[in-house]
């Protein structure tokens, strides 16, 4: 068995707005739209997520994951997300060897006129390496295994930069505006 670990951290500023960012990081399906596109995800339960990944390539391997993820807010706006499961898709013989462990956490710091996010994510790998895979130095397959892992990270990591701030922006105006469903509304909306 091989085990593989990478971790990511983000920073980034978002302006404030009217509604503090802290309620829109109380809608966790909408975090997860701005990691990964929404056509690939199906919601199981309010905190509950299935995500289809984009086929990936790893040496000789075409792989596909999917993960179940569960993504909660605590009482002072800290966002995590852990995976709960793993499949393959595309090398099932991997299945029977394969884990994959996500944890992540977004946590609000406001300023004046900013709030920033910093995030953290750890993922870790544990595989049995196929046979043509084993023929590589130990070094190269280290080497090769954490650049990959890295790349996923750094996708979610990009997404979540260039998608967040615009879907936040988005959201207020909406919920400014009543278009937003009582089901998407702040929580302390539905109780005033």
């Amino acid at each position: 068995m091989h085990r593989f670990q990478v971790s990511q951290t983000l920073k980034m500023a978002v302006p404030n707005e009217v509604i503090p960012i802290e309620h829109y990081l109380r809608q966790p399906q909408r975090l997860v739209q701005a990691i990964t596109d929404p056509s690939r995800i199906q919601q199981l339960t309010l905190s509950h997520f299935r995500l289809q990944l984009k086929p990936l390539q790893f040496m000789m391997l075409s792989i596909q994951p999917i993960v179940d993820l569960k993504v909660w807010t605590q009482a002072e706006g800290v966002l995590n997300l852990r995976s709960l499961d793993c499949q393959i898709r595309g090398a099932e013989f991997l299945s029977q060897s394969f884990s994959l462990e996500l944890t992540g956490t977004l946590s609000p710091h406001r300023r004046d006129t900013t709030t920033e996010l910093r995030g953290r994510a750890d993922l870790k790998v544990q595989v049995e390496v196929p046979s043509p895979l084993k023929l590589l130095p130990e070094p190269v397959l280290e080497r090769s295994g954490r650049t990959f892992l890295n790349g996923i990270l750094l996708t979610i990591k990009y997404r979540l930069e260039r998608q967040l701030v615009q879907d936040y922006r988005r959201w207020v105006k909406a919920n400014q505006t009543g278009l937003l469903s009582p089901l998407v509304m702040p929580m302390e909306s539905l109780t005033s």
